[in-house]
C-alpha cells in the first residue's frame, strides 16, 4: 500500500500507474503535462503530488459488479493520501452513480469527481495539476537557487547520465537534478544530502557509485 511520503512527485510531474500507458488519458496529457509511468502504484491510477493521488472508475468498472468498491475500501483503509475518485457518469453507468457516491464521500470520506469520457478526465487532471504547480511555486519562487536549477533539468543528456547510476530511475534522477541542480553538485553531495531526497538505501548507492 502506498502512504503520504512513500512517493516523491517531481515539481510539475504526474506520476501514472504503467496501465494507462497508451490509453486515452495519457495521449491527451502527453505535451501538457509531464507523464511518467511506474508499475509499483498498486491501487492508485495517477500522483499528482506527494500527497494527493487519483483513483479512476470507468464506466466498464461500475457495470462489472464490486471490483471497484474493494479497490477503493483497500486504498482507504492502507493508505494516508488524499485520494480524489474520478467516476465515468456516463447514460450507462448513471444508474450506479448515487450509490458510489454515498460510498466514496459519506463513507470514506473522499472527494469524488463525475467525468463523462477519459477525455474531460483528461482536462480535470491538467487542472489540478496546474493548481499543484502554482501552490507549490509560491515556494519556489521565495527561493532563487530553485528558479536556477530547474532551468536546468531542460538539459536530456544530463537527465539521461543521472538515470546511469544504479537505483536511480526517471523519478529519482529528476528529484536529484531539481535538489542538486548539477552532476558536479551531486557528484560532491554527502550521503546525508542524498537521503533527504532518496532515501538511505538508494543514497548510499549512489554515494558509493
Amino acid at each position: 500500500p502506498v502512504t503520504a511520503g512513500s512517493i516523491v512527485v517531481p515539481y510539475g510531474h504526474v506520476i501514472g500507474n504503467e496501465k494507462w500507458r497508451g490509453s486515452e488519458i495519457a495521449q491527451r496529457l502527453q505535451g501538457k503535462i509531464r507523464l511518467i509511468f511506474e508499475d509499483y502504484l498498486g491501487l492508485v491510477d495517477f500522483h499528482l503530488s506527494n500527497r494527493t493521488c487519483i483513483l479512476y472508475i470507468s464506466e466498464a468498472d461500475l457495470v462489472a459488479g464490486d471490483e471497484f468498491k474493494r479497490r477503493l475500501v483497500r486504498f482507504r483503509n492502507a493508505s494516508s493520501l488524499g485520494g480524489i475518485v474520478i467516476v465515468e457518469r456516463t447514460q450507462i453507468s448513471d444508474q450506479y452513480f448515487l450509490a458510489v457516491q454515498k460510498l466514496v464521500v459519506l463513507e470514506l470520506g473522499m472527494v469524488l469527481l463525475p467525468v463523462a469520457n477519459q477525455g474531460e478526465a483528461s482536462q480535470l487532471i491538467t487542472q489540478l495539476v496546474s493548481f499543484y504547480v502554482r501552490e507549490q511555486s509560491k515556494d519556489h519562487n521565495s527561493n532563487p537557487f530553485l528558479r536556477k536549477q530547474c532551468s536546468q533539468l531542460a538539459e536530456p543528456s544530463v537527465f539521461r547520465t543521472v538515470q546511469q547510476i544504479p537505483g536511480v530511475g526517471k523519478t529519482k534522477a529528476l528529484l536529484l537534478l531539481q535538489q542538486f541542480g548539477s552532476i558536479h553538485q551531486l557528484c560532491n553531495a554527502s550521503v546525508k544530502e542524498l537521503e533527504l531526497v532518496v532515501g538511505q538505501t538508494v543514497a548510499q548507492q549512489i554515494y558509493s557509485f
